[in-house]
């Protein structure tokens, strides 16, 4: 980070590029700049290798042990909307949940709104979807679940593997947007059942602008899965998502989650701490300090907080040395409270004394006591000139 820039703690909306990950993409820029689909000289086969490469990586991440079942996309956005709309047709039924990311929530609308018939389940208090609820709403229209592997607000990890196994019994297809859990939890898509997994580069310290879309080439029971591509031309990837592939941007994906993979275990351990650490001092000096979501089915990283007697959005304009949110990043820009918080059954003063706070590879244990610190500090004013 830059001298004196905010401390930033807001790594659930964004990852700075591992300078790592920046070293891999170098070349692909300018010396390595061929078409993957240049298939006739060295400048595309370089370029196809790059690609391939990243597609293994990706594979074996997600466990996958065929680098084939990889879609290589503009982000989880894009790869979301693939698999929904690729698997679900008007007349269909689809289920999800009412904390679903917007990439989720919105597509589902959309599907809604041309003849798709969409469940939205809610969860307990603690942000957990009970698996009996998806068996409850499976019917025999039913062609796809999607429940997220990790929410983007208050790190809550579902129980993937027994809404999988719901699923397969029933013979439904269940999708993941595990965008906030690639890279920092364990997740092995073939080990827990999911058929459709959505990811991006820039959550775990890669580019903006690249994602893939994990599509199992059968399901449990063996039939082939078979989506329908939102986009016409080209035949690539699969032919689900035509369009010259960003070479340098897919190598920086792929050398992102080889990263993430090979030091997963020890971060997770790393941050965990410094999040713990940083709940115990807000608690212990402020008390009224409230925490959202299941205590221990969590991101290591995440810490969403409710201060009582404060309004959160006070709280981030009095602390510029921080960067902080109340939520997605996606809806920032949106003044209505956050469907998350709200889908937990929390009274709305809770909820507008919320804030989200991610750490990530960056935060040190001087940055979380600097950041407690002030935290501390402000709001002990802001309660005070209530």
């Amino acid at each position: 980070m830059a001298e004196g820039a905010p401390l930033y703690l807001d790594h659930h909306a964004t990852t700075p590029v591992d300078e790592r990950v920046v070293e891999a993409m170098a070349p692909w820029w300018r010396e390595r700049f061929g078409n993957a689909a240049s298939h006739t000289h060295r400048y595309g086969w370089e370029a196809e290798a790059g690609v391939e490469l990243a597609r293994e990586s990706l594979a074996e991440a997600l466990g996958s042990d065929d680098p084939r079942e990889i879609v290589f996309t503009s982000g989880a956005t894009e790869s979301n909307n693939i698999a929904l709309a690729g698997a679900v047709a008007p007349g269909e039924h689809l289920v999800t949940v009412v904390t679903e990311h917007p990439a989720v929530l919105d597509p589902c609308a959309a599907l809604e709104a041309s003849g798709v018939r969409v469940t939205r389940l809610g969860v307990a208090g603690d942000g957990l979807l009970d698996p009996a609820a998806v068996a409850g709403a499976i019917g025999d229209d039913t062609a796809l679940v999607s429940v997220m592997a990790a929410n983007n607000e208050i790190g809550v990890l579902q129980p993937l593997a027994e809404i999988a196994g719901v699923c397969a019994e029933r013979g439904v297809l269940l999708h993941t947007d595990a965008a906030q859990a690639v890279g920092k939890i364990p997740f092995d898509a073939g080990a827990l059942g999911v058929d459709l997994v959505s990811l991006c580069a820039h959550k775990l310290y890669g580019p903006k602008g690249v994602g893939a879309l994990l599509v199992r080439r059968r399901r449990r029971d063996g039939r082939r899965i078979r989506l329908r591509p939102l986009l016409h031309g080209g035949g690539h990837e699969r032919g689900l998502r035509p369009g010259t592939l960003p070479v340098p941007l897919v190598v920086g994906l792929g050398r992102a989650v080889a990263l993430c993979l090979a030091e997963r275990e020890q971060e997770a351990e790393r941050l965990g701490g410094l999040r713990d650490r940083l709940l115990s001092r807000l608690r212990d000096e402020l008390g009224g300090v409230e925490l959202n979501g299941h205590a221990e089915r969590r991101l290591p990283g995440n810490l969403n907080v409710a201060f009582e007697g404060i309004e959160a959005d006070a709280l981030i304009a009095e602390t510029p040395e921080i960067a902080m949110s109340t939520g997605s990043a996606c809806s920032s820009a949106h003044p209505e409270p956050s469907h998350v918080l709200r889908a937990l059954g929390l009274p709305d003063a809770r909820i507008r004394a919320s804030v989200r706070l991610g750490l990530g590879r960056g935060t040190t244990a001087e940055a979380v006591e600097t950041a407690a610190g002030v935290l501390v500090e402000r709001v002990r004013k802001l309660r005070s000139v209530r």
